[in-house]
């Protein structure tokens, strides 16, 4: 098989996905800003892809028909079992109301998760996801965060690509087994050293998800799920260099 990158235009991403069908193509990832695209193109969506309003991954089943599914929800939850993390009976605070939280909660509830709020700067934002799901998924602005434990908190903003974090209150630290942002770089994002610096046991970034969102989609094509691990060591290496 060949795996390569497409640059699509902004506003051709149809064609460009009809172009490389007619060359031979039969599945595909997409990345930003072409998911909700994506989304509006597959002919049958799975149940990922519906809860998040977007497509990562797409292929062409037995009938010839374009399929979308969406695997970041299961790179993070396969992720979060790689460090230890057990999600039955977990409590969640997710900062951030955009598509990278659309896609992650479905999954985290599939995996056990029984509580989990949904914090934003614009509330409004993070209420229309949460009216998604069922009484298991509240939303809240960044500032009236109910006050309780949670064993995880990930911060889904992209407030790490600027070396900051979400304006959050110390008090939601406490009792945080790990604190998971979904960027990634060579150093701690902004968010794991604050996290770190308050005692939070465990902090992580986003390659491992990135990593395990990429093998759920080669498992979807070709029916094997890579190891991860020596990708991620190597990676990492990279990232430093």
């Amino acid at each position: 098989m060949q795996y390569e990158a497409i640059l699509a235009p902004l506003d051709g991403f149809a064609d460009s996905w009809r172009d490389f069908v007619a060359g031979g193509g039969k599945g595909g990832n997409v990345t930003v800003p072409f998911k909700e695209q994506a989304y509006q193109l597959a002919e049958v969506l799975s149940a990922r892809a519906q809860q998040a309003g977007a497509v990562n991954t797409l292929y062409l089943n037995a009938q010839g028909q374009l399929c979308g599914d969406n695997t970041d929800g299961l790179g993070l939850v396969a992720d979060l079992t790689r460090l230890g993390i057990s999600l039955a009976g977990c409590t969640v605070l997710l900062l951030g109301a955009g598509g990278a939280s659309r896609g992650v909660i479905g999954p985290l509830l599939d995996a056990g998760v029984t509580y989990l709020v949904v914090a934003n700067r614009t509330v409004s934002k993070a209420q229309a996801i949460a009216a998604n799901f069922d009484s298991r998924v509240q939303a809240c602005s960044l500032q009236a965060i109910p006050k309780q434990t949670y064993r995880l908190l990930i911060n889904a903003t992209s407030s790490g690509l600027a070396g900051e974090r979400p304006d959050i209150d110390i008090k939601h630290l406490n009792g945080c087994q790990l604190a998971y942002d979904m960027v990634y770089g060579a150093e701690p994002t902004a968010f794991m050293q604050w996290a770190k610096q308050h005692g939070v046991p465990q902090q992580a970034d986003g390659l491992g998800m990135l990593l395990s969102q990429a093998a759920a989609a080669f498992n979807i094509w070709r029916g094997v799920t890579p190891d991860i691990e020596p990708v991620l060591a190597m990676l990492k290496l990279q990232l430093k260099a």
